[in-house]
């Protein structure tokens, strides 16, 4: 039994140091671990077309659990989950899966018409989609031939 806790430790140990040395990374909880802090929940980010889409992994949250919000261009997706299967009366050889609070923000570019932005959650992961705005989208010119004034010489 005391072996068992000083290998446990000693995990808990490294993967304390690995998560300082990655910053913010989210590590693993041990078992005796008091309190489970908030997490992030990773993020793809993607262009397509003229809309920013964001995708964010929350598998095993209910869609009543997840809120978004923009705010001076700030995404911001928070929520809560629980472990339906908590165990009471053994111990954790190893627990990965993260409960409890979890939030992300992310700064959107001014190119984009947040007023527009539409969240869909479906099978554990939120999309959000943002169009960039009307008056933001490239405009076509047009190519003028020859000189304006006649007097310009090509090198």
């Amino acid at each position: 039994m005391m072996l068992q806790h000083l290998a446990s430790s000693e995990l808990r140990h490294r993967q304390e140091a690995l998560s300082r040395l990655w910053g913010g990374f989210p590590q693993a909880v041990s078992s005796d671990t008091p309190e489970i802090e908030a997490w992030a929940v990773p993020l793809d980010v993607i262009t397509k077309g003229d809309d920013i889409i964001v995708r964010a992994s929350m598998p095993g949250v209910a869609s009543g659990d997840v809120q978004v919000s923009i705010e001076d261009n700030v995404l911001t997706i928070k929520g809560q989950t629980c472990s339906q299967d908590q165990v009471d009366d053994g111990n954790y050889l190893m627990r990965e899966r993260r409960v409890g609070a979890f939030h992300r923000s992310l700064r959107l570019p001014d190119t984009v018409d947040t007023e527009k932005a539409q969240p869909h959650y479906e099978h554990g992961v939120l999309t959000v989609t943002i169009p960039k705005a009307e008056s933001k989208k490239a405009r076509q010119l047009k190519v003028q031939v020859g000189s304006s004034n006649g007097n310009e010489k090509l090198p």
